[in-house]
């Protein structure tokens, strides 16, 4: 998803919130077909992998909540790493591994911005 529109210090965290999205959604589709001890599981990566879309559209954007909800990506992000960290199958580690670049991501965009 490159573009010379979006600003240059945001690309980072674009790019992992964007990872992180897809390796959400993937890890959901995993868990459809695993046991039903893992309907939390894909819950938390449906909720995560919407806030990380959300937030790369407004970080895209240059939207003055962008931050705010970077903020937000960070807890989400936090949360669905522990709970996909709970599971052996591939997609879970992948996504949780995913999700833990998405909060580092965050954090630094959220500290150099304040």
């Amino acid at each position: 998803m490159s573009s010379v529109l979006v600003e240059s210090k945001y690309r980072a965290c674009i790019d992992a919130c964007t990872e992180c999205q897809q390796a959400c959604e993937s890890c959901n589709y995993g868990c459809c077909e695993g046991s039903a001890e893992m309907v939390e599981c894909g819950r938390m990566c449906i909720d995560c992998a919407r806030l990380c879309a959300l937030c790369v559209d407004l970080l895209s954007r240059g939207s003055s909540i962008a931050l705010k909800i970077c903020e937000l990506c960070i807890e989400v992000c936090t949360a669905c790493a522990e709970e996909c960290a709970k599971y052996d199958m591939e997609s879970c580690q992948r996504c949780a591994d995913a999700c833990r670049r998405c909060v580092e991501e965050c954090r630094s965009l959220v500290a150099a911005m304040a």
